[in-house]
């Protein structure tokens, strides 16, 4: 490890080659700031299911899978710690992050952490889902965080995802399998690279022996719901942001402080608030302002990253597919990689989670997001009881969400088709098109990207054709041209820097669910190669690459892969 100097008792480094290194590192803000949990073992010896009253977090011990074998690491996540490659297969590292941390160097923690947070639905609270009907048993049953470091001067926490029970757990087994494991490890760094705000992936093994039995769907199913209980190899996959706090967790809080359930409540609700804006916020809410003003300048950032992530996630045909609130970072950034999708078709009404409902569909992600903001503004209201002018303050950064929102979206649609301002004419017309056509989603903004003189180009991306609809589309190419200045007219060199500039905003390789599907079959079967060649590919997403990747990656979704249960949809993401 090369030192470089002191910074606020941290040390900062060039390189980490050792866990030794990383540990050097460590500085757990959260377990040192907060209030754990009266009831919970100090050993972390908590992995059965109970209620948990009070406490911001419960310190759990996580369950190490059996023989853990390397899969993959984020290499460029890595080079941007400053992490050397090597250490993703060193034994101390693999022994870590596959939930062993009994023989971690000082100062790491041999205690992780687990945080219990509330659930709502579409804006509305629910405690159905608590095995104990009271909502104080709903938060992280199979997620236990075993790190929090300052590196490079930004504060990272590292959660283990599929290592083990927690006291949330509800009576699962608290793993995660191989198949769920390789789709958010891939997702998660192909999202970054796609430039949406994102928790990152780091490492991902796989136990050589230990096996779950989940649900999942036959061979050629086209069953809504799994048809079939299989058995597959579990793994612990480590996801990274700044901090894993989620509107729910404001929620619980705020309940508590509402309905005074305990004394510290209120105090328990102000310290996570606070601690909130220390994690994610201090570069734009001043430590000296107060409460109030805190609270409300919070809303107002989260608003605004919020907005622009759901504009984010239209922008490259992302749909999240359970956006509950505990799903919702209250850093405002992509979280929990459970039953998501990307569009093949474009469809307003996609939704590949048979759960999930036309609420959080692909183009009502907008009114989902602002449902998670009106529970976040609900929690905080909490603190300002006795601040009258703070809470109208609150009431109108609530109100202008859906302004805001709006804003970004058109703002986003204008970035697509290559325009200064949003024309909601052309927009409307496309929007129909690309419906009755059906089109690729993908594909068509990537050719509208290059400037077609003709449609042509665009109906690469067409999954049907007639003669009707070709008129039509070159009816809307020519209005657009005519938008963008004269495509046929303008000098070279703007047609070049427009198509450039599109390009930027239109990705050219999506994480298909078809591309990903054989990938976690092989693996299953010990065979990684796949995994890491989608890995490189959906990490330079906006690139040309090679011929023989676009041959494979960028063409339509073949028909007989329609509707197939686990490919087209599914019904968890265990």
């Amino acid at each position: 490890m090369k030192v470089n100097e002191q910074v606020r008792g941290q040390v900062t480094v060039d390189s980490v080659a050792t866990l030794e290194d990383l540990a050097k590192l460590a500085n757990y803000s959260l377990m040192d700031t907060l209030n754990r949990d009266p009831d919970a073992q100090a050993d972390g010896a908590d992995h059965e299911p109970r209620q948990v009253f009070t406490g911001h977090y419960v310190p759990v011990k996580p369950t190490p899978i059996n023989e853990p074998e390397y899969v993959a690491h984020s290499k460029n996540f890595f080079r941007e710690l400053g992490f050397a490659d090597s250490m993703a297969q060193s034994a101390d590292f693999v022994r870590m992050f596959s939930g062993d941390i009994s023989l971690v160097p000082e100062p790491l923690s041999k205690v992780g952490w687990a945080t219990g947070y509330a659930l709502s639905i579409f804006g509305t609270e629910y405690i159905q889902q608590c095995p104990f009907q009271t909502g104080n048993g709903y938060g992280d049953g199979r997620a236990v965080s075993v790190l929090e470091a300052v590196i490079k001067g930004q504060r990272w926490e590292m959660q283990l995802k599929g290592s083990g029970r927690t006291p949330y757990c509800r009576g699962a087994d608290g793993r995660a399998v191989l198949r769920s494991s390789i789709r958010e490890f891939l997702a998660q760094e192909h999202m970054h690279s796609l430039g949406v705000p994102t928790s990152r992936s780091l490492s991902l093994y796989v136990s050589k022996t230990e096996k779950v039995k989940r649900p999942w769907y036959s061979e050629g199913s086209r069953s809504m719901d799994p048809d079939m209980l299989i058995l597959e190899p579990v793994a612990i996959s480590t996801r990274v942001a700044p901090s894993f706090i989620r509107v729910g967790q404001l929620e619980l809080f705020a309940r508590r402080a509402r309905k005074n359930e305990h004394l510290k409540a209120m105090e328990e609700l102000e310290k996570i608030v606070l601690h909130l804006i220390d994690r994610e916020y201090s570069e734009v809410i001043d430590n000296k302002l107060s409460r109030g003003e805190k609270v409300v300048l919070l809303a107002r950032e989260l608003r605004s990253r919020l907005t622009l992530l759901v504009a984010n996630w239209i922008r490259v045909g992302f749909c999240q597919g359970n956006f509950n609130s505990d799903n919702c970072a209250a850093g405002g950034f992509t979280l929990d990689y459970g039953p998501f999708g990307f569009l093949d078709v474009f469809n307003p009404h996609y939704q590949s989670w048979t759960g999930g409902g036309q609420h959080f569909s692909f183009l009502n992600q907008p009114v989902a997001a602002q449902r998670n903001f009106e529970m976040f503004c609900s929690a905080l209201r909490t603190l300002l009881a006795s601040h009258q002018e703070y809470q109208q303050e609150l009431d109108d950064i609530q109100n202008d969400f859906s302004i805001v929102m709006q804003a970004q979206m058109e703002t986003m649609w204008a970035a697509k088709l290559g325009l200064e301002t949003f024309d909601s004419a052309l927009f409307s017309e496309l929007e129909t098109l690309m419906t009755q056509t059906p089109v690729d989603y993908t594909i068509f903004f990537r050719e509208l990207s290059a400037l077609p003189d003709d449609i042509g180009p665009l109906k690469k991306s067409f999954y049907k054709n007639s003669q009707e609809m070709d008129k039509r589309w070159s009816n809307w190419l020519t209005k657009w041209k005519s938008l963008i200045g004269g495509a046929n007219t303008v000098s070279p060199n703007f047609r070049e820097e427009l198509s450039e500039r599109m390009k930027l905003v239109n990705p050219k390789y999506i994480l298909r669910e078809w591309f990903v599907v054989p990938a976690y079959q092989q693996a299953s079967a010990g065979n990684y190669s796949l995994v890491r060649e989608l890995q490189d590919v959906m990490t330079q997403p906006y690139a040309e690459q090679s011929k023989g990747v676009e041959d494979k990656y960028y063409r339509l979704k073949p028909f007989e892969l329609f509707a197939l249960g686990g490919l087209s949809h599914y019904s968890c993401s265990s």
